[in-house]
This record gives C-alpha cells, structure tokens and sequence, in this order.
C-alpha cells in the first residue's frame, strides 16, 4: 500500500516550501462579500473540529489545500453529525469524544497504568521479504503455498543466517473463481486465504481412495508445469482445482483426535468463523458482494439470515473447516522456522482494510463506515491521489467498544506468526477519507484516538510475543514517530526515501535504528530498474508520468549519480566504473547493513534480479498488478528449489550476513 507523504503542516524534505497559499479548482472557493457562504464555512469548521476532521492541510508540494464543503459535509454526515445535511442522529451509543487536534506535545504520561509496550528484537537480523503467491516451486500447483514458506524459511535460515521471513497479507479471498488479485483489498483480513494451502499436507489427503488421489493428481500437473514457466499467475485456475481437490479430501472421515482439534479450533473463534463461513456460502449463492444480496440478508442477524445458517449449514462447515486447514499450516510454516533457528520467524502482513462487499464489512457494520472510502492525497509519485476502495472503521464507534474489533484482528494475525506488519500504520492515528463519488483529491483527514489504537496494537503483540512493524514510509508527523517508538512499535525506512534536507541521500550513521530499513517496497521497482532507467520507461509506457520523458530521465539520473556517488564514498562500489545492475543491488543492501536499523528486509524479487515491480499504484488493468512469478532479470522463472544455486541470492544474503558480523 502507498505511504502518506501529505501531512498537515510537513514538508517533504526535499521540496522547496511554497508561502502562498493556492486552492485548487473546486477546493472551497469563496467570493468576497458572500457572508452566507462564509457562515456556512464557519460552522462547518466548528463541527469538522469537534469530530477530527481536516478542513485544510498541507500537500506535498508545500501548499495549504482547503477542504471543500461538499467534502466536509458528507464525512460529517457518515460520521453522524446530526446537523449534517447527510447526517442522522449518532448511532455511536455514547457521548462523541473530542478527538485531538494537535499533536500531543511533551514526553510525558499521566499517571496511571504503564504503557504497554510491544518486544523488541532481540539481536540485529535480516530476512526475506516476499510476495508469497510468486515464490513457487516444483511442488506447489502454480501458486506459493505455506509449505513453500516453511521451506523457504529453513532454507534461508540453516543456509544464510536469516531469522525471519516477512511476506503479503495472506488474507482471505472470494469464495469462488474470480478471486481479486490484490493481497490488499481482501474480503476478509480475519481468516486465511485458502490458496496457501498444500493440498499433499492435508493429513486427510492421505485417506483418499486410488481414484480420488488419482483426480487430485489430475488436477495438480497442469498447476505443477504452470510453475515452471514465467506465465503470470492464474489464481482462478489455482483455485478452482485446489477447491475441487478440497471438495474430495473433506470427504474423508476425520479421527477422533482430528474431530477434536477441529472443534477446539471453531469454539475458539465461533462468531467470527461463523459469519465468515456464512458469508462465504451465501456468496456461492447471490456473490460475492454482500451489497447486492437481497435486502434481508444485509443483517447478519436477520431471520432470513439464520434460516439460510440452517440449509447452508454443509457449506458454512466446508468453508470453516478450510479456515482449520490453513491455520494448521501457517502455524507449521511458523514451528518450522523456530525449529531451525529464526528468532523471529514468520512475519505476516496487516492490510488496512477489507473489501466494502465483503465478510467483514457485512459482519461488523457496527464500527464499518459505508459510503466513504480511504487512500491518498496527491502525491510525489501519485499526483491524482489513490482510491483504495477500503471503508474505514468509524472513530466513535470503535472508541465506545474501546478498540476490542482491532484487538480481536491484530490477536487473529498475530496467533501463529513471530511479527505484524501494519500497513499504513499512520491509520491508527488519521486515514485519508473520500467521499463516495468524489475523486481522491478531494477527501479530507479524519481523526482516531491514537492512543487507543496504538495501546491496543502494543498490548496484542506483547500478548502473542511478537514483533510489531508500521509501515510509515513518508513524511510523517514528528510526534507520531515518537509515540510508536514509545510503545516499541517498529518503522519502516525504505532507501530511496532517506534523503536530506537538500535532497542528497542521508548518511548510513543517519538513518534510525527502531526499523525495519528495505531498499524498495512491492510498489516500486526493483534497485536493478533503477540503475537501468527501466523504472521511467515502464511508467513512460503507462501514462504515469506527469512531466515530459526527457525532463522524468534527466531527473532520475541525476538522483542514480547521487547514490552511486554515495555508495563510492561508502567503499561500497568503485568511484569511476558504473556498477552491473547485480553489484548495483548487492552495494546497496550492504549499505543498509551499516545505518543502526535493528532489522533489514531483503526483497527476494530484488535479489533474483527481477526489474519489474510486483505492482504500479494508478493502474488496474493496464498492468498485470500481483500477478507477476519470481523471475530474474531475463523474466526466467526462478523457482524455490533453485535458490541454493542462484549467485545474485547469495551475493545479497552474503552482503546482509555480513554486516552485522561487522
């Protein structure tokens, strides 16, 4: 997901500050001598204030933007105020908090109980970061799976030194082919997605008939002979054979050991599997979205919706039951890693939200806002802003339920997995909210209680014992920075971002250490396209560029000319021969190695050569976005089982290794 570089009253650092004040077309305008529309502005800002809405801020060019009314009206109205034209009285069920409007100032608490902090890493380590879907091997059926993971992390651990493995969202999908290819717009980020599961590892696999076995092999040899190649990845296929292989496993008859663990499992989580499964097997019904459904089925509780848990209960239990499979393997892959050695493990991903159609946005309509969705303001590289199409937890509700919806999902997250990364951790704090209809340079910031949602994220992985990392790449208010760091929770510092105030790259000994220091992220390209000057080109090609090619190019070489100069200064590279792409790569992961940065993620796509990014942010169609297999710079595939023999791979792991060593 895209990090937030417009934040109120900060400048990205290497931008020149712009003291006029200029609104852009449509951005609450208003003629001098127009009392009423003045009134009206007031009002509306007194109202925004008492609910921690933004009526102006600063965007990344330096400039103050205005919030416009029609904007400020509608999120006003989602929000409940009842004075809004689309407002309705406040369904939050207690008085409306004031939410903060300045960041807190000081570095003290009140008394009171002690902060709840999240552990720390206990040693410097580095791990791999992959998109687990493209990490195949000879085994998997097209798709990586979690056998794949356990693999990959005894692999890297026993042969490399790495102590932990960070990887996509593993969240759930659709029930049924078409299955959305985004890790990050899920229908659930409560439950697993089954196209991680092994289908060979399913203990009940085993107790197949010779033909059944026979036509689940059928189904596999086709996916197999699809990993070798570097066709993009088919989900749908994936999908649709590895769930009629789980139609004919489901019906081996379980042990009575199995019988047992399979209801210990569903009475732990009842609710949230139940309305899971329901969900899901609606959806193979009226589809996947439950805003189409017929009007009696929006309640989860509605009559209609229990008779239908009734008739469907075969299908609700097919659906719980894939929901034991995964859990079972995501916690094998994570014994798997601790059992070789990583000190960590396994480190999943948390989305910032849940399709609006989907599971979660049916079952908790209490604290789900309908009618707005949350993303980004223009930016550096997004110049139109981002629409993430995710609806946003409503800030009065989850207060009056004192935070329990994200505790219940950061202690889902957290149960088989050594560490949690946040996506746009910002959001515990404020989300870009855009009204629907309206483009995305017209939302507007909306207010949480950060030290609810953060004191929750802390006291959930201190409980599960595992690491916590927001991703806070951008230009992020100071006193955000500080009150994670006071509760241990990790940041991300990514290269490209670290720069000075002039705009040259920081220093090694600048950067901080409480992070996870990366060169890229899955939305930019790879270090090698960098170098090559691919990373215009692909964006030339899509239309992402908002200046001329020629002036992009001579931008983006004077940028590389700053960082190799950087790295020569390093000792990392020679100072007068340019680098191959693969020295090019490994220089600066060995640059990552000397800033303080307690832990280093290393792109695995990155490391095997690959230039393409595995997605373009402002693109749907017009590039294939998550789709994209391991490959190396040739676009040959590089499979799991060839990673021992793959030179670039080590020379990276070889770089990291040896840095702490140092």
């Amino acid at each position: 997901m895209a990090w937030d570089p417009a934040v109120c009253g900060v400048l990205l650092p290497h931008m020149t500050p712009m003291t006029a004040v200029r609104l852009e077309p449509g951005q609450g305008r208003r003629l001098v001598g127009q009392t009423g529309a003045v009134t009206g502005r007031a009002e509306l800002t007194r109202r925004a204030q008492a609910h921690g809405v933004a009526v102006s801020y600063q965007n990344w060019r330096g400039r103050l933007v205005e919030v416009p009314d029609e904007t400020l009206a509608v999120v006003l109205g989602a929000l409940g105020d009842a004075a809004s034209p689309e407002g309705h009285s406040a369904p939050w069920g207690q008085p409306r908090p004031r939410w903060p409007q300045t960041p807190p100032s000081g570095g003290t608490h009140p008394p009171g109980p002690p902060l709840a902090v999240a552990p720390f890493p206990a040693r410097r380590s580095w791990g791999f970061a992959v998109q687990l879907y493209s990490v195949r091997s000879r085994a998997s059926w097209g798709h990586g799976d979690l056998h794949d993971l356990a693999d990959l992390a005894a692999w890297s651990c026993g042969e490399l030194g790495a102590d932990f493995v960070l990887v996509n969202p593993l969240h759930a999908a659709e029930p049924q082919p078409p299955v959305s290819p985004s890790p990050y717009l899920p229908m659930s980020r409560r439950q697993i997605s089954p196209l991680y599961l092994r289908i060979e590892d399913i203990p009940e696999y085993q107790g197949l008939t010779a033909g059944d076995r026979a036509r689940v092999e059928a189904l596999a040899v086709p996916l197999r002979a699809a990993s070798t190649t570097a066709a993009l990845i088919d989900r749908d296929a994936v999908w649709a054979a590895k769930r009629a292989a789980l139609e004919l496993i489901r019906a081996v008859p379980l042990t009575a050991s199995r019988r047992a663990e399979l209801d210990a499992f569903l009475a732990r989580d009842r609710r949230a599997i139940g309305d899971w499964a329901a969900w899901c097997a609606i959806a193979e019904v009226h589809g996947p979205d439950w805003r189409s459904w017929p009007a009696a089925l929006a309640d989860p509780g509605s009559a209609e919706v229990t008779e239908l848990r009734r008739t469907l209960a075969d299908r609700i239990g097919f659906h719980a039951w894939l929901q034991w499979l995964t859990t079972e393997q995501l916690a094998a892959a994570q014994q798997a890693a601790r059992r070789v050695g990583m000190s960590i493990g396994v480190i999943t991903d948390l989305a910032v939200g849940a399709h609006p159609g989907g599971a979660d946005a049916w079952a908790r309509q209490d604290v789900i806002v309908s009618g707005i969705s949350v993303g980004a303001p223009p930016d550096e590289f997004n110049q139109r802003g981002q629409n993430w199409t995710l609806p946003p937890w409503h800030p009065g509700r989850l207060a009056a339920q004192a935070g329990r919806p994200l505790a219940e999902l950061i202690a889902a997250s957290t149960r088989n997995a050594g560490g949690l990364r946040v996506d746009h951790v910002m959001g515990l704090a404020r989300l870009w909210w855009i009204p629907a209809g309206m483009s995305p340079d017209l939302g507007t910031y909306v207010r949480y209680d950060h030290e609810l949602m953060g004191g929750v994220l802390a006291a959930e992985v201190a409980r599960a014992g595992a690491l916590a990392i927001g991703e806070d790449l951008g230009t992020v208010e100071p006193w955000l920075r500080k009150f994670l760091a006071e509760r241990r929770l990790l940041g991300t510092s990514m290269l490209w971002f670290e720069r000075r105030a002039d705009g040259t790259p920081r220093r090694p000994g600048g950067w901080r250490r409480g992070c996870l220091a990366t060169v890229g992220t899955h939305d930019m390209p790879p270090a090698a396209a960098f170098l090559t000057g691919e990373q215009v080109t692909i964006r030339a090609k899509l239309g992402l560029l908002t200046q001329p090619e020629a002036e992009e190019r001579a931008a983006a070489h004077a940028e590389m000319a700053q960082w190799l100069a950087m790295l020569a200064r390093e000792g990392l590279l020679p100072r007068q021969a340019r680098p191959s792409p693969e020295e090019f790569t490994v220089a600066l992961y060995a640059h990552l190695t000397r800033t303080p940065a307690v832990l280093i993620g290393v792109s695995l796509a990155e490391a095997a050569g690959e230039r393409r990014p595995q997605n373009m942010p402002g693109t749907v169609d017009e590039y294939p976005n998550w789709r994209i297999p391991l490959a190396d710079a040739e676009g040959q595939p590089v499979l799991l089982d060839d990673l021992p023999a793959h030179a670039g791979v080590r020379a990276v792991a070889a770089a990291v290794s040896d840095g702490p060593r140092r």
